[in-house]
């Protein structure tokens, strides 16, 4: 039929938008998010870059303790389809893409949608936009800038328009609300507690770097070009290296580590690596191939 669905992946929005309104990624409770705005906007686009009615919005998103309140409200409004996975302990999403990706094949095998809007940008759902295609649908990436930092390239290559939206747009349905500690006009604290919580601070953020140089100097010479290759194509490190520098971290400093601390560590375990490298060497390819992950850290 000739409508145009639209699926967004809640955590690529939240962190892309995060990162543009701010600089860096941020916790969920520090942003606010104007659902009404939000849903007009990609409401706007689907038609305009469709010329098709909306058949419906479908909102993916990870939960541990069940629909937030903001999930309700989503969940209640006209044409927008909740849908939910869950997120593990190590504070990773699991079974989202999954729910994308067979709603999208669904759609578009019973020919449901003549059109696609994908607000994402990770590349499990290539292969599912690659069937969406052969079923006859047009598949429309939207990204939040900079989409090169934070959409995978394959995904890009494979979609048949791409579209980005900047900070005037974002800035319109997200909005970040630092907490107390961190507005320049909350009460001031006790002059030692500052200082004890930066000592903390810094003390895990030099055990995560030496965490990082131990298991990137684990890395075998001939895979260290590989692992760069790959982070510089999808902007994520291969999720054999990924899990298991996040576990161990984890297990060293014995707590979750936060999303700041995420980013953290996968930064320096590339730095890490790219110190490795011969002087003069570069990791980025002049004709860059996708690349297949090493298989172990």
């Amino acid at each position: 039929m000739d409508r145009i669905a639209v699926f967004v992946n809640a955590g690529y929005l939240f962190a892309a938008g995060a990162q543009l309104l701010t600089g860096r990624t941020r916790p969920r409770g520090e942003l606010q998010l104007d659902v009404e705005v939000l849903l007009d906007e990609i409401e706007h686009l689907a038609r305009e870059v469709s010329g098709l009615p909306l058949l419906r919005i479908y909102w993916y998103d990870g939960t541990a303790t069940g629909p937030t309140p903001q999930h309700l409200r989503l969940a209640f409004k006209p044409r927008v389809k909740l849908r939910l996975g869950f997120v593990n302990h190590f504070g990773e999403q699991k079974g989202v893409d999954a729910l994308f990706n067979a709603d999208l094949i669904t759609l578009a095998r019973n020919r449901a949608i003549a059109d696609a809007l994908l607000l994402t940008g990770d590349e499990d759902v290539r292969v599912s936009v690659m069937q969406a295609q052969e079923f006859g649908v047009r598949v429309h990436l939207l990204g939040i800038a900079p989409c090169r930092a934070n959409q995978a390239q394959l995904l890009v290559q494979e979609a048949d328009t791409v579209h980005e939206w900047g900070l005037d747009t974002v800035a319109r349905f997200l909005s970040h609300q630092p907490r107390p500690e961190d507005h320049p006009d909350a009460d001031a604290t006790p002059e030692s507690a500052p200082a004890e919580e930066s000592s903390e601070a810094a003390e895990r953020r030099q055990r995560l770097q030496q965490i990082a140089a131990e298991l990137a100097g684990n890395v075998l010479s001939g895979d260290i070009e590989v692992v760069l290759r790959y982070y510089e194509q999808h902007r994520e490190l291969p999720s054999e290296i990924d899990r298991p520098l996040l576990g161990t971290a984890k297990k060293t400093i014995r707590a979750l580590l936060n999303p700041e601390e995420k980013a953290f560590l996968r930064a320096q375990y590339v730095d890490a690596l790219r110190q490795r490298l011969p002087t003069g060497e570069s990791s980025a390819p002049a004709n860059p191939e996708p690349q297949t992950a090493p298989s172990g850290v």
